[in-house]
């Protein structure tokens, strides 16, 4: 099966290490050009981010799929804030208006003080639990002809059959994020693609067994796919790559010193790590570096309040280093850079080719043998 290949845009230039106090929030012009290079540079699919503060989602994914031809939004969305029968209209809405070019990605919220903000005080085990819920119903919805109901501990409602279905047959695809048990348990058994943050390969090939033993505890055939997220810096050698590497650290650092704030990083000042941040931190506390290009000390640096691992190296050495994580069983790779616009079109120049070309690869090889990949 093909790579799923996955990038990252926002409304404004932003990272940790450009900061975005003056510009507008929402940047019209930037969006459109962010999303075609992403589509020029091969990318499948986009992610929208969530925050309490961050435009709506549904919206980006409108406008940049009107800039766009070919590229595929994949929404992120956390439940709780709109009820299941109204998201299951505004994603088959936008999906039908995009012809099939959005997917949901599930975050059942991290950090009590982020959901606080936009009035929700559930404990993290009920926010999973809640997601659950919402993942059952928008489902039914997306593919039921005829009125149903629910009663569950979130949700009630009764006779709801939407006239709206998803372009896609019969629904649109469902990530999932969390490293936690209860994300393991309702990740496995509602979503077709699990994500995770990058950890060296051994911790994560522990992740996905502990995903897969979940999917056949809930009764699944088959597993969800699965996703890993990186933030690839590259160079023309292996020293410049780490070069640019400790240039991005010292800037990155010097933002925190000068006190920069969470605006456009995910962790919440004070909040407690998250448990994909307590074993990316986790890692970082091993060694700086693991398996072939793995840097885990940016993760460290910024409290790792996210997708913040890097693989440093030049283009082959970084096309292998993802292919690793292939062979363990990925589907799907995020990748994002600290120069986002610039490092999208770097990916698609120098990175996303070798990446499917090593996939590519393996496929022949397989086919040859006459045997199954997995």
């Amino acid at each position: 099966m093909p790579v799923e290949i996955i990038g990252l845009i926002s409304t404004q230039h932003q990272s940790e290490i450009h900061h975005s106090d003056g510009d507008p929030v929402i940047d019209p012009d930037y969006v459109a050009r962010f999303a075609r290079a992403h589509e020029n540079s091969d990318f499948d699919r986009v992610l929208i981010g969530y925050s309490s503060g961050s435009p709506d989602g549904t919206q980006v994914a409108a406008y940049a799929a009107a800039h766009t031809e070919r590229l595929t939004f994949l929404v992120a969305h956390r439940p709780g804030f709109v009820f299941p029968t109204v998201a299951a209209r505004v994603f088959a809405t936008l999906d039908q208006f995009t012809a099939g070019r959005v997917a949901l990605h599930t975050i059942s919220g991290a950090a009590d003080a982020e959901q606080r903000r936009d009035g929700d005080y559930l404990s993290k085990a009920d926010r999973y639990a809640r997601s659950g819920e919402f993942l059952r119903i928008i489902k039914q919805a997306w593919t039921s002809d005829e009125p149903f109901g629910f009663d569950g501990r979130f949700y009630r409602f009764a006779d709801f059959v939407s006239a709206v279905k998803p372009y896609q047959q019969p629904r649109i695809p469902i990530y999932f994020g969390g490293s936690s048990e209860e994300a393991y348990r309702i990740g496995a058994a509602e979503a077709d693609v699990f994500a995770f943050f990058a950890q060296p390969l051994a911790q994560t090939a522990e992740e996905f067994e502990r995903v897969r033993a979940a999917a056949t505890a809930a009764g699944r055939a088959e597993p969800p796919r699965f996703s890993v997220s990186f933030r690839p810096i590259l160079g023309d050698t292996e020293e410049l790559a780490w070069k640019r590497a400790h240039d991005i650290l010292d800037r990155t650092n010097e933002r925190i010193s000068a006190g920069a704030v969470s605006k456009e990083w995910r962790r919440v000042a004070g909040a407690t790590p998250s448990v994909g941040s307590q074993r990316q931190l986790e890692a970082a506390a091993r060694g700086e570096r693991h398996d072939r290009a793995l840097w885990t000390t940016l993760a460290a640096a910024t409290g790792a309040g996210g997708n913040s691992t890097a693989l440093v190296g030049t283009p082959e050495t970084v096309a292998e280093a993802l292919l690793d994580y292939v062979d363990l069983g990925a589907s799907t790779l995020l990748i994002r850079g600290y120069d986002p616009y610039d490092d999208a079109i770097d990916y698609g120049r120098e990175l996303i080719p070798r990446v499917r070309a090593g996939v590519a690869e393996r496929e022949r090889s397989v086919a040859a043998a006459g045997t199954e990949p997995g």
